[in-house]
């Protein structure tokens, strides 16, 4: 009887202690916390209020961790999604010209759509179509793409007329960005908990007395949530009424890169944690990819971008978290960090440049795996890499190395290796550059 609630969440007192599985989940929100200071920055470049994207953040990272822990029973947690929030912010945006209300609704439209996936089981057809090559440099892409933006931000790299991209002047900002970047290399190195949340907390303290870190007059530590009002369903669904290509095309890289994101995530982390069957099969699986989707939709509803689970839920399952009650523990720090928003919307975009360029790094392990003696292989896969932070474009980077890849093949003779959906995908994407021209 004592234990009858947490059964809910997967725990079995023979096997789990309590005072483990609270550890695992703390240790997961400080390493991921980071996303907290990270993702209204993002956003905010989009035109997006920052305060309530910080509760739009804190809420769907609290409700998409809360249905892993009680559907899932697993020990994983889920906010929105680096890479994918970067995708919004400067690609839909900046770079497509869709406003945040039309980046939202394509996000929404991706939440119904893995939603559906997921409850018809179609997400292996889906899968198993994307080369495995092709997967670890969409993974690699990312990375670069990300810390292209962080050193952006940070004012490391600035625009130059000659060059296009250069390496900026050195002043406070530059330099704090740069230092974060040192100081939290050596703390993941270290094994520090929370690795990237302390230097982003020191780097903000020490921009203080530079001006590199504005603090507010009345700063209080402590406050009511802000409000979600200003983004909460700002849904704009016109080019979706409209039968836009491309904006469809969207939607279906947001639900790629959600896709593998997640499968890569909850794969890796559950190999490492021993919860493979024999089989090769994870218990739960599919519905940690329900707690996926609905974080998502949930989150698109609440004015944030894709929700996926985090790879740094491994920090906390190698603390020995292996139930829901870790994701359980998660979800409460981050309704508990709802009264703290003063302090994250104080964080400059300096302070981050650690968190996106360092994220960026660890984005870089796939690239190991890649066949890059095989040419037909080699060639997408760099395609792929190289065009990301080369147009600005994550989904450019996915289109061009897809089409490349199978010319490639069919150029060489290889054709059959080529499944059918990968066809279907190609020539999808074909009419997204044809589209324009007719």
């Amino acid at each position: 009887m004592k234990y009858k609630l947490l059964s809910y969440l997967g725990f079995d007192p023979d096997n789990h202690r309590i005072k483990i599985e609270l550890l695992a989940g703390l240790t997961t929100f400080l390493t991921m916390s980071y996303i907290l200071a990270v993702n209204p920055l993002i956003l905010g470049d989009a035109g997006m209020d920052k305060g309530a994207v910080f509760s739009a953040t804190v809420i769907a990272a609290a409700v998409a961790t809360l249905v892993m822990a009680f559907y899932a029973k697993l020990p994983f947690a889920l906010a929105s999604g680096m890479g994918l929030n970067a995708f919004f912010a400067y690609t839909l945006v900046a770079v497509m010209g869709y406003t945040w209300q039309e980046a939202l609704a394509a996000v929404f439209f991706e939440g119904i759509t893995f939603i559906l996936l997921t409850l018809f089981k179609v997400r292996e057809a889906i899968v198993h179509a994307i080369p495995l090559n092709l997967r670890y440099a969409i993974s690699v892409g990312i990375g670069l793409f990300i810390a292209y933006i962080g050193l952006k931000n940070g004012g490391v790299i600035v625009a130059n007329e000659s060059t296009i991209t250069a390496l900026g002047s050195w002043t406070p900002t530059s330099l704090i960005a740069m230092l974060g970047i040192l100081v939290g290399a050596a703390l993941l190195k270290l094994k520090v908990k929370g690795a990237l949340f302390f230097t982003i907390i020191l780097m903000t303290l020490i921009g203080i007395p530079f001006g590199v870190t504005q603090v507010p007059e009345g700063f209080t530590l402590l406050s009511l949530p802000d409000s979600i009002g200003p983004v909460a369903f700002k849904f704009d669904f016109s080019r979706f009424i409209s039968l836009d290509i491309e904006y469809y095309i969207v939607v279906f890289t947001l639900l790629l890169m959600d896709l593998f994101d997640t499968l890569g995530t909850l794969i890796g982390a559950a190999t490492g944690a021993g919860m493979v069957k024999k089989d090769g099969r994870i218990h739960g699986l599919n519905k940690a990819l329900m707690a996926d989707a609905v974080g998502t939709t949930v989150g698109s509803i609440c004015g944030t971008s894709t929700v996926t689970t985090y790879v740094e839920s491994t920090t906390g399952i190698a603390e020995g978290g292996r139930t829901g009650l870790t994701a359980f523990t998660v979800a409460m720090f981050f309704i508990l960090s709802l009264f703290f928003s003063p302090l994250f919307l104080m964080i400059p975009s300096a302070a981050t440049t650690s968190a996106l360029v360092l994220v960026g790094v660890m984005m870089m392990r796939p690239i190991t795996k890649i066949e890059l003696d095989d040419m037909t292989e080699a060639m997408p896969c760099f395609i792929t890499i190289l065009m990301m932070p080369f147009t600005a474009s994550i989904s450019e980077g996915i289109v061009l190395g897809m089409l490349s890849y199978v010319a490639v093949k069919v150029l060489t003779g290889k054709a059959k290796q080529i499944s059918w959906v990968m066809y279907v995908l190609a020539a999808f994407f074909v009419l997204k550059y044809i589209a324009p021209l007719i």
